[in-house]
C-alpha cells in the first residue's frame, strides 16, 4: 500500500524516484478503506530531509498510511521556509481535537539545554499529555525520547561532555517483544547526540523495558510495557549521507569536530559512506505500524475512550 502525503511535498518526488508507492490525495479519497493516521511532530531544523526520511520508512509498509505534519505554535522554525511550513504543516493546536493511530516526535538540536529552558517546553508537555488520550501509539526519537522519559517518569538526561557520532554496533536485549521481531541479533545504528539516559534510572521503573543497547553507545531502544510508548535515542531512519552532512556542519563551526566513528570507509571523509542499517530500520518502523494496525480501534474516534495509563497491548491482541 502507498503512503498518502500532500501532492506537492518535496518527499513525494523523492520517494517516487526510489520506487516507493505514493498516493495522491485525490486518488486516496476514492478508496473505501481506513488508512492509518500518523502524525509527525517534526522538530528538526532541516524539515524536508527529516520528513522525507520518515515518509520513506512509513511508505514501505504494506498498510496505507496518511502522514500529517504538525509543528509547535509557540516556536517558529528559523531554518525552514515560511512557505513550506504554511503549506505542509499544521500547528498542533489546530489538530488537537483529532485522534491519530500513531504519533512520531523527532529529536531537536537542543539536547544540551535543560528541558525547562526550551522555549516550547510547556507546549511539548501539553502534547505529551494530549497523546495519552488522542494517540494510540507514540514513537519518540532522540531528544523527544529523553523528553518523554523526563515528563512521564522524571528520568533525567546526562551530558556526555562530547558528541557521540558514528555507526555503533548494538545488540538486542530481548526477542520477545513484537517491536523487535525480525531485527538482527547485532545491528549497526547511526548515533548522533551529546546526551544519554542511564540504566540505573530506567531500572527504577518496572513499566520500562530496554530492547537494545551498545557497549559504546549505551541504551538505544526502549518501550513501556503497554507498547504504546516507544523511545528510540538513535537514528535508524537516517540516510547514508546524514552523518556526513552533520559532520560538515560541525566542522564548519569547529575545526576540531570529530570524524564520525566507523562511518566513512577507512575513516576517510573524502570517501562515500554506505548505508548498513537500512533493512533493520525498515523492520523496526514496519513492526511499529503493524502493532498499531492490529490494536487500534477501527473507529478512530474510539481511541483513548477505554484506555487507562497501564493498558496492555500484547502481541496477541
Amino acid at each position: 500500500m502507498p503512503i498518502k502525503i500532500p501532492n506537492d511535498l518535496p518527499a513525494s518526488t523523492i520517494l517516487r524516484d526510489e520506487g516507493i508507492s505514493v498516493m495522491r490525495e485525490d486518488d486516496a479519497i476514492r478508496q473505501d478503506i481506513r488508512p492509518m493516521e500518523i502524525a509527525v511532530l517534526n522538530l528538526m531544523p532541516e524539515k524536508v530531509k527529516t520528513e522525507t526520511q520518515l515518509a520513506r520508512k512509513l511508505g514501505r509498509s504494506p498498510l496505507q498510511v496518511t502522514m500529517t505534519l504538525i509543528t509547535t505554535g509557540s516556536y517558529t522554525p528559523k531554518n525552514a521556509p515560511a512557505s513550506h511550513m504554511s503549506t505542509f504543516y499544521k500547528p498542533w493546536k489546530e489538530v488537537r481535537h483529532r485522534k491519530f493511530d500513531g504519533l512520531i516526535v523527532t529529536g531537536a538540536p537542543i539536547e544540551r539545554m535543560d528541558f525547562e529552558e526550551v522555549v516550547y517546553w510547556p507546549e511539548m508537555c501539553e502534547i505529551l499529555d494530549w497523546a495519552e488520550t488522542n494517540v494510540h501509539g507514540c514513537f519518540y526519537l532522540c531528544w523527544a525520547g529523553q523528553a518523554a522519559l523526563y515528563h512521564h517518569y522524571g528520568i533525567p538526561k546526562y551530558d556526555m561532555g562530547r558528541k557521540l557520532s558514528g555507526i555503533y554496533s548494538h545488540r538486542l536485549r530481548t526477542r520477545s517483544q513484537p517491536l523487535v521481531v525480525g531485527l538482527d541479533d547485532d545491528f549497526d545504528v547511526p548515533v548522533s547526540r551529546w546526551t544519554e539516559v542511564h540504566e540505573e534510572d530506567i531500572a527504577r521503573h518496572e513499566d520500562l523495558i530496554v530492547l537494545a543497547d551498545s557497549d559504546d553507545a549505551g541504551i538505544c531502544l526502549m518501550q513501556d510495557r503497554s507498547g504504546r510508548r516507544v523511545f528510540m535515542f538513535n537514528h535508524l531512519e537516517y540516510d547514508a549521507g546524514t552523518l556526513r552532512d552533520e559532520y560538515e556542519r560541525d566542522r564548519a563551526a569547529s575545526p576540531d569536530a570529530q570524524v564520525p566513528a566507523r562511518y566513512f570507509p577507512d575513516d576517510d571523509p573524502s570517501r562515500e559512506p554506505r548505508n548498513r542499517w537500512r533493512s533493520n530500520g525498515q523492520m523496526l518502523y514496519g513492526n511499529w505500524l503493524n502493532i498499531i494496525y492490529q490494536t487500534t480501534p477501527f473507529d478512530i474516534e474510539q481511541i483513548g475512550l477505554d484506555l487507562v495509563p497501564d493498558a496492555k497491548l500484547s502481541a496477541a491482541d
